[in-house]
C-alpha cells in the first residue's frame, strides 16, 4: 500500500449506523468480488446478477474494470504496480458501498492474491471472493473483445493468462465454472449465495412489498 500523503485526517463519525442502513435496505451490505481471466464471464454475470437482485428489491451496484479505468483510474496502466493500485482504489470504493448497506459487485481480473487480500481487508467480513472459473483455452475461444488475439500477436504487453500470471484464489467463497455452467444457472447459483449470506436483516423479505 502506498504511503499516505495526507497527514491531517480526522475520521467522520456517521450518525447513521451500518446496522440502520441495512435495516432500511432489508439486507446486509457486501462486496461480491468477481475475479477471473478476461473472457471468463465476470462482467456478463455481474450485470445479470445486478439486474436480478435489483428486481428483487436489493440495493446493488456493479463496478467494472473498463468503466472504472475510464474515470476513477484513468491515470493507471497495466504494470504490476498500476494493477495493484487499481485494485486498492476499487477495494476502498467497494468497501464504502458495503458500509452504506449496498451490495457492490466488483468485476475485475485482479490477478494477484495479495491485491485481492488488500481489497478483502478494506471491506472486512463484508467481502466475498467469487471465482469466475474458466481456463485460458475457453476464454481464448470466446475472446469477446479480441484481446487474446492481440496479446498473441504481441500487441498487448502484460496480458493476464498469456504474458502475465493469474493467481487462482485459494479459498474463494464461491466458484462459478462458466466453462460448464450456463449464464442462467450461474446467476441462479449467485442469487442463492446472496440469499443465504445477505438475507434480509429483519423478518420482511426485500421483495415482499
Amino acid at each position: 500500500m502506498p504511503e499516505r500523503k495526507s497527514k491531517n485526517i480526522t475520521r467522520v463519525e456517521h450518525r447513521v449506523s451500518i446496522e440502520d442502513r441495512e435495516q432500511r435496505n432489508r439486507h446486509k451490505g457486501a462486496v461480491l468480488w468477481f475475479t477471473g481471466l478476461s473472457g471468463a464471464g465476470k462482467s456478463t454475470l455481474a450485470i445479470a446478477l445486478e439486474e436480478a437482485l435489483f428486481q428483487r428489491g436489493f440495493q446493488v451496484y456493479v463496478l467494472d474494470g473498463d468503466n472504472v479505468r475510464a474515470g476513477l483510474n484513468s491515470d493507471l496502466g497495466f504494470s504490476h504496480e498500476d494493477r495493484t493500485e487499481n485494485i486498492r482504489r476499487v477495494g476502498e470504493v467497494a468497501a464504502l458501498f458495503a458500509r452504506a448497506g449496498v451490495i457492490c459487485i466488483s468485476a475485475f481480473i485482479s490477478p494477484y492474491r495479495e491485491d485481492r487480500a488488500i481489497a478483502r481487508r478494506a471491506a472486512g467480513d463484508k467481502f466475498f471472493e467469487v471465482y469466475i472459473d474458466a481456463d485460458v483455452a475457453t476464454c481464448e475461444r470466446r475472446d469477446p473483445k479480441g484481446l487474446y488475439k492481440k496479446a498473441r500477436a504481441g500487441e498487448i504487453a502484460d496480458f493476464t493468462g498469456i504474458s502475465a500470471p493469474y493467481e487462482i484464489p485459494e479459498k474463494p467463497d464461491i466458484v462459478i465454472d462458466t466453462s460448464r455452467q450456463t449464464i442462467g444457472s450461474s446467476v441462479n447459483a449467485l442469487i442463492d449465495f446472496v440469499m443465504a449470506r445477505l438475507r434480509p436483516t429483519d423478518a420482511e423479505s426485500p421483495h415482499s412489498n
